[in-house]
């Protein structure tokens, strides 16, 4: 059962917020809506598909969700959310979106390496530049809305230009005094809270937000004879997590004199503890019970903390000249402590459990060590993953609008100093199964001196530190005349990346074991062009340079690709259609290996893929039946579909888990042929309900051709979720939802060690107050 400390934790940042909002509410609301609010102008330089009608005109492929989508289902799991736009990959991972794994048109998904992650037009990834495998991912659940843009134009949000970028947009500050309140309860004892309160009068405006969330988690570990709960290094009480975030923004604008400007201060606070593992099952274990957890996961735990400051200026020195500029700080630091590697012989080497999930025959005592049952004399490894990252810089955007002859520019040019860092300071414990628990040994110990174990010394695991400094310089020109658009653009960036290895025999001071460094230059053009064929047809095509930074070591080259794409929107009445088909060629495919890619690597190893091509095709659509046919409801209709194909151009052997042996024509893992989203409602003034549905075809875990072999299949799904919503009072409304409707259990991922679920049927109650 969840623990009154869990519970207070989880609600008591929203009930502080609540209190506050209704001081808030009963301020006097009958200020101009324009008294203190912020230029329509900066608010474009903050989001990456522009104003309202902008993305019309976007040579590329560009969607936006706003607070109204996102209210819908009111999801947590950004999985979910980005089901809804085409050409989005995921990989789920623990079943409520803590880890995304995220990829645009057959990009990596693992950790988003291979995309741009931004909340309000800022790089939030930990080390974006110097270590791109992101533990940390903006709380969904706060956001007022989440853009994707690919593309040509997608260029001027790097540094990964391949896929594109995604942008999350954070609560803005209220033009007028106002609060809202959501409060949920769920399945797996969920808790979720977000309240934020808010106002802008005269000069000045301001926003407080808290959100709190909370779970005992969908699996469950296996039980234990009597006794073994209370022996030392007891079991985690559950399998869920708790996430507590906080946000202040504080804005100052002229109101009065000949020229705009405003400043805005934001700061956020994010900690959340999980007890999540790399540990998943056998398929046997999975096709029996698909919710249960190893004994052998019984210890693990990440814990995060999160905090970034932001302080942006806006001016308009000119009626067409705009410039924002912002700088930035991101502390994150966080420590997975989870099962690494176990004994298969007494007092022999330790294997991976990747290796041991994947052949769990050849490794049957191990596996048995895992499962509980082992005997004394083995010994597991438990890593401290622990990890602190910084980054920060500034950036300036220049927005200039002019005319030369017929022909009217809009000019964005952006420049970006960037500094990240993550620092490695890992270890290790080793750990005796007895009955079910895990007993921590020591070097000395009876067991610990014929079992090689760890010390359990900061350091002695992982004792490295890269960074990365990168400069970056962006331009395009919005050019349009008559039924023509054309977008022309050019990115440069100048990377430095360092990497320095200590010594692991001792814990710090330390002494130098090793450096690398790289220096990489680059120039990307694109260019993208939109045609308004008729007033309801505008037809659009594009190319642009890809590229991905790929670290310090200077005998692996940059990731770089040509991207292609071509197609066309419709807006007729109540249509919206668009279908876009692109094409990647990959000069330079890169793998990164990292704990979550699986086994058969050295962390940080980085492969290369060689030559591959990807092409694909999305569609979206949208209509609404009921205004169509003059009912008193509106009944939308939302569909949005996307096919991949890809194939490895060249022949080659890897020890890179997710290719393995390839042969010229294979298929890139993770990636579905088809991937379909269907959602249907019933809208009124007073209620809503809601369906969605979501169909992935069957993927394959490993890079292959042909009929997927069952070892290497991740299945096929289809999934309903349903949400509705009555206005009780004018500020109030009653809210519930059922995610995977008909309790599908599914396996949604072989990585990183073994096979997982997806989340279970799982219903949410709740009321959202506004104010």
């Amino acid at each position: 059962m969840l623990s009154t400390t869990m519970i207070t934790r989880a609600w008591l940042p929203g009930l502080v917020c609540l209190a506050m909002a209704f001081g808030a509410g009963a301020q006097d609301n009958a200020a101009a809506a324009d008294d203190g609010e912020a230029s329509p102008r900066v608010l474009d330089r903050m989001v990456i598909t522009g104003t309202a009608g902008a993305i019309e005109e976007i040579p590329g492929s560009a969607h936006a969700l706003d607070a109204e989508d996102l209210d819908r289902h009111s999801y947590s799991d950004i999985h979910r959310v980005l089901r809804e736009i085409p050409g989005v990959n995921i990989l789920e991972e623990d079943g409520f979106g803590l880890f995304p794994n995220i990829g645009l048109r057959g990009t990596r998904l693992e950790r988003n390496t291979r995309i741009t992650v931004m909340e309000d037009g800022v790089l939030i990834a930990p080390a974006p530049y110097s270590a791109p495998a992101a533990y940390y991912f903006p709380q969904t659940a706060r956001m007022s809305g989440v853009e994707v843009r690919k593309g040509s134009s997608a260029i001027q949000y790097g540094p990964y230009t391949t896929g594109g970028a995604i942008n999350m947009l954070s609560t803005p500050i209220p033009d007028r005094a106002s609060a809202r309140a959501d409060l949920m309860m769920g399945g797996h004892d969920g808790r979720r809270t977000h309240v934020w309160a808010g106002d802008s009068s005269g000069q000045w405006g301001w926003l407080i937000e808290g959100h709190g969330a909370s779970s005992t988690g969908f699996k469950r570990l296996d039980q234990v004879t009597d006794g073994a709960q209370s022996r030392p290094n007891a079991p985690r009480p559950d399998t869920g997590f708790d996430t507590q975030n906080v946000v202040g923004k504080l804005r100052w604008n002229a109101t009065d004199g000949p020229v705009y400007q405003d400043v805005e201060l934001k700061l956020g606070f994010d900690d959340r503890t999980a007890n999540e593992t790399y540990l998943g099952l056998t398929r046997a274990d999975f096709d029996d019970q698909p919710f249960r957890r190893y004994r052998g996961s019984q210890l693990d735990q990440i814990n995060t903390d999160h905090q970034q400051y932001q302080l942006r200026h806006y001016i308009e020195p000119a009626a067409s000249v705009d410039v924002t500029t912002t700088v930035y700080r991101h502390d994150f630091a966080r420590n997975w402590y989870k099962l690494h590697a176990v004994q298969n012989a007494p007092g022999g080497g330790f294997e991976g459990i990747s290796s041991i999930l994947d052949d769990p025959a050849s490794f049957a005592d191990a596996m048995d060590w895992i499962r509980g049952a082992g005997g004394t004399d083995l010994l597991g490894n438990v890593r401290a993953n622990n990890r602190e990252y910084y980054a920060h810089g500034a950036q300036t955007q220049i927005g200039y609008f002019f005319n030369t002859g017929a022909v009217a520019h809009e000019l964005e040019v952006g420049l970006r100093y960037h500094v990240d860092e993550e620092d490695r300071f890992q270890w290790e414990d080793s750990f005796r199964m007895d009955n079910g628990a895990m007993i921590l040994v020591r070097p000395g110990d009876e067991q610990g001196a014929e079992g090689n174990a760890r010390s359990g010394i900061p350091g002695t695991t992982t004792n490295r530190v890269t960074d990365a400094r990168a400069l970056a310089v962006s331009v395009q020109d919005t050019m349009r005349f008559g039924r023509w658009t054309l977008t022309p653009g050019l990115r440069f960036e100048n990377i430095k990346t360092e990497r320095t290895d200590f010594d692991t025999g001792t814990p710090r001071p330390r002494t130098v074991t090793g450096e690398q460094s790289d220096t990489t230059t680059v120039w990307l053009p694109g260019l993208g062009a939109t045609y308004q064929l008729t007033p309801a047809v505008r037809v659009l095509a594009g190319v642009h340079r890809g590229f991905a930074p790929t670290g310090a070591d200077p005998d692996v080259p940059a990731e770089k690709s040509w991207n292609f794409e071509a197609g066309a929107r419709y807006r007729a009445g109540l249509w919206q259609a668009e279908a876009i088909g692109f094409f990647t060629r990959y000069e330079n495919l890169v793998g990164v290996c990292t704990a979550s890619s699986g086994g058969g690597c050295t962390i940080g190893d980085q492969f290369d893929g060689g030559r591959v091509n990807v092409m694909g095709l999305e569609t979206s659509a949208a209509y609404d039946l009921g205004r169509a046919a003059g009912l008193a409801v509106g009944v939308p209709v939302r569909l949005a579909w996307t096919w991949t194909d890809s194939e490895f151009r060249n022949a080659f052997n890897s020890d890179f888990a997710e290719w393995g042996v390839v042969e010229k024509g294979d298929e890139l893992p993770q990636i579905p042929e088809h991937q379909l989203n269907l959602g249907i409602g019933v809208v009124s003034d007073a209620w809503q309900a809601n369906l969605n549905a979501s169909y992935v075809a069957e993927t394959r875990a490993v890079a292959g051709s042909g009929a997927i072999p069952d070892a290497e299949k991740i299945d096929s799904r289809l999934l309903f979720d349903v949400s509705g919503e009555y206005r009780v009072h004018s500020n109030a409304r009653l809210f519930a939802s059922v995610e995977n409707l008909l309790d599908e259990a599914y396996l949604a991922a072989r990585r990183p060690a073994g096979t997982r679920p997806g989340m279970p049927r799982t219903g949410w109650v709740g009321v959202k107050l506004d104010f």
